[in-house]
Order: structure tokens, then C-alpha cells, then sequence
């Protein structure tokens, strides 16, 4: 008897997977719940782990092949010296086929980071019809605002797009003016051409450069600077970090300082905390800050939500944990969706100043950077003082100079007096 191996639910707006590479042979012995395949998404990298015990059987998907949800991968079949016995052939009655394909895909908020990330989903493309029919629409050239959609709330599904597509294809639409083709990459001279190496961009990547793009051709972004003396927070943590470490067993850094200061800065500043909504702006009144963590694969962006109700201990604490899930792989397409604000450190690598693109659909990203002491004056005296500078990229469709100037200004004094932090000032 076997057991089939098939493509677990994504999660909310992601419809498909590209299979990277298989752990195990058809003939290898497995054990229940032991990883089988790697699967890539545009938000994760994620396991799948045998369904029972036994033997690979025969492997359906292979390697750099595109499945959706519910897909047969392969399948296990018990471990004995005969013969296995063959895999199901994926066929569904027509009426389950029908279910699956009308299943609205959800769109969602999630969050990516600048550099890279895990990205969020196309905002409301294709009349919030979900992510599956905005790609059959794209393909296809089938606009689904024109198709009468038989899903909840009239919205179209894959199904219906999949009957219109079967019609006859559609004039394809005229191109925006601004869209230009790509300009063919120029062949390298052939002692050149041997010494390079091309590897194939992987879900996450594609996904982090089309969503980098859009958030600059979208949002009317600009950044402003200030920079924080950071002697105080310096001061505070070396006097506390041992004590800090042993009774809630992780490390004071700077983070945790950080996001309380942003969170001051943006109840004090709504509209950094806002996103526009077709002809409305939605204001907020929580709190789900995106850190961006760095990765092999690149950079994604966890949320902390409500860190408003957070201490610093249970921020760090928090971070921590999303850090050493991004190293393992191990972070959940749930935990880097619905940000409203984010956080960037390329002090980190030594950057001494940036400008980060904003998190699309997110107003304001800050850009924490290098500490280096410079001589600023104090008292009519120069001294030497530890400094950052900070940079906020921000959408100024919603916010105004002024309130960006604010919102980094409110950053900038709870910072250099962390008492405030504590006292709720």
C-alpha cells in the first residue's frame, strides 16, 4: 500500500511552489515525520516531512519544477524486498477539480524588508481577486473586472478565468507607456563567458526584486535624516546587560531600545503608521513592527506584534527567536505578514548611512546604521560621542515633511534620554 506525498497548504496568498531539491532517493528507507523535499516559496523555504514510514517510492516532481497546493510529489510505499507498489496518478474527480480551482486565494498585508524579504502579496491587483487570477490575467490578457464572477461577493475565481481563457484567447492590452523591455544582456567575450557561473533565481529572490521595483514605482518615496548620540543607551546597556541576560536569559541590544522608540514616535505620528487604501487612508492603532533578520537566502522581515504591549526584555526575547528561526529556515509565512512599520539595521554590515525602500503597502521604514564616534558640540565644548545616523524612507502620499522630520525628531529624543522608554513619555 502507499502513502502519497503531496504539496501541504502555503499559506494565505501563496499559490504555488518550486520544488529545490529532494533529500532522499526512490528506494531510500524513511522514517515518519523524516524531511523528504525542500519546497521554495515567495515569502519561505519550507520541509516537507514523510507522511509514514517506508520506502520512496517513485518521485513525480522534480527538482526546479513549479506545484500548487495539494499536488502528489511522490509517494511512500512500504519498506519490503519486493516489489513497491507505483504511486496514485493525480486524478480527481472532475467536481473536486472544479472546488479546487474556484478557491479564492486571500490577499494579505505581509511584510517585506528593504534589501530583500519575504514580500507581501500584490495589494488589491486584478480587483482583489485573489493572486492566482492576477497571474492567469497577466498571462492570459483576460481583464477579470470584465468576467462575472461567480465567487463570494461576485469575485472571479481561477475557474472562471479558466473557462473564459478556454473561449479564445483575448486582445492583449497595450503596454503602459512607461513599461520598457528589458534590454538583452550583452554576450561576454568567451574567456569571460568560461569563468562565469549562472544559477537560477530562486522564488524568494524573483519575489524581492519585483516587490523592491513596485514599492519605487508606487509609493512617492523620500527619505530625511538625523543622527542620535547614542551614549546614553550605550551607558544603560553596559550597566545592566549582565544582570539583564541572567534573569531573562537574552541579550540587552539595541533593538528592543529601537522599536520602543518607534512606537512612541508613531503614536505621536499616525500617519507613519497608515497605508492607503484605494481612495482611503487606514489609520492603524496597533503596532506590528517588522525586523528585518539577514539570511543565506536573503533578507525577510518577522513581526513583532503588539510590541506596544511588549517590555524590552519580551522584544529582545522575540527577535532572538525570529533570528534563530530565519537562520534554520524555519520562520512561518504567518509570522513576516501584517507589519505596519520597519526596522533595518545595515550597521550590522558597517553601513554608515542609507536610504531603505520602503515595505510596501507600510508608509515609513527606519534605516538604523554603524555606531562611530565623530566630535559634536556640547556645551560649547567639542567632544567625541558615540553616533548613528538615522534615516527614514517614507511615502509622501500620506506623510508630510513635517511629520517625517517629527516622527524621526521623537525617535531621536527617546533615545539619547532612554528614561523616557521606561516612563512611557
Amino acid at each position: 500500500m502507499a502513502t502519497d506525498i503531496v504539496v501541504p497548504t502555503l499559506g494565505e496568498s501563496v499559490s504555488e511552489a518550486t520544488i529545490g531539491r529532494w533529500f532522499k532517493k526512490p528506494g531510500d528507507t524513511v522514517a515518519a515525520d523524516e524531511p523528504l523535499v525542500e519546497l521554495e516559496t515567495d515569502k519561505v523555504t519550507l520541509e516537507v516531512n514523510a507522511p509514514a514510514a517506508g520506502e520512496l517510492g517513485e518521485i513525480l516532481a522534480k527538482d526546479g519544477e513549479t506545484v500548487e497546493p495539494g499536488a502528489l510529489l511522490g509517494s511512500i510505499v512500504e519498506a519490503s524486498g519486493g516489489a513497491k507498489a507505483a504511486p496514485k496518478k493525480a486524478e480527481a474527480p472532475a467536481e473536486e477539480s472544479r472546488k479546487a480551482a474556484e478557491a479564492p486565494a486571500q490577499e494579505s498585508s505581509a511584510g517585506y524588508g528593504n534589501h530583500g524579504d519575504a514580500a507581501p502579496p500584490q495589494a488589491r491587483e486584478s480587483g482583489d481577486h485573489g493572486p492566482a487570477v492576477a497571474k492567469m490575467a497577466r498571462e492570459s490578457g483576460i481583464d477579470p473586472s470584465s468576467l462575472n464572477g461567480s465567487g463570494k461577493d461576485g469575485r472571479v475565481t481561477k475557474g472562471d478565468m479558466l473557462e473564459a481563457t478556454a473561449k479564445g484567447p483575448a486582445p492583449a492590452p497595450a503596454p503602459a507607456k512607461e513599461a520598457k523591455p528589458a534590454a538583452p544582456r550583452a554576450p561576454s567575450k568567451p574567456d569571460d563567458a568560461a569563468r562565469e557561473e549562472r544559477v537560477r533565481m530562486t522564488k524568494l529572490r524573483q519575489t524581492i526584486a519585483r516587490r523592491l521595483k513596485d514599492a519605487q514605482d508606487t509609493a512617492a518615496m523620500l527619505t530625511t535624516f538625523n543622527d542620535v548620540d547614542m551614549s546614553a543607551v550605550m551607558a544603560m546597556r553596559s550597566q545592566y546587560k549582565d544582570i539583564f541576560e541572567k534573569k531573562h536569559g537574552t541579550k540587552l541590544g539595541f533593538m528592543g531600545f529601537f522599536t520602543k522608540a518607534v512606537i512612541g514616535a508613531l503614536k505621536d505620528v499616525p500617519a507613519v503608521n497608515a497605508e492607503i487604501d484605494g481612495q482611503d487612508l487606514v489609520y492603524k492603532n496597533y503596532y506590528h513592527i517588522g525586523i528585518a533578520v539577514g539570511t543565506d537566502k536573503g533578507l525577510v522581515v518577522p513581526v513583532v506584534r503588539n510590541a506596544d504591549d511588549l517590555s524590552i526584555a519580551g522584544i529582545e526575547k522575540t527577535i532572538a527567536g525570529f533570528g534563530k528561526k530565519a537562520r534554520d529556515g524555519k520562520l512561518s509565512i504567518d509570522e513576516m505578514q501584517g507589519g505596519t512599520f520597519t526596522i533595518t539595521n545595515g550597521g550590522i554590515y558597517g553601513s554608515l548611512m542609507s536610504t531603505p525602500i520602503l515595505n510596501a503597502p507600510q508608509s515609513g521604514i527606519l534605516g538604523m546604521h554603524r555606531i562611530e564616534e565623530r566630535p559634536v558640540v556640547r556645551a560649547g565644548k567639542i567632544e567625541a560621542r558615540p553616533m548613528m545616523y538615522l534615516a527614514l524612507s517614507y511615502d509622501h502620499r500620506i506623510v508630510d515633511g513635517k511629520e517625517a522630520v517629527t516622527f524621526l525628531v521623537r525617535v531621536k529624543e527617546a533615545l539619547e534620554d532612554p528614561a523616557r522608554l521606561v516612563l512611557d513619555l
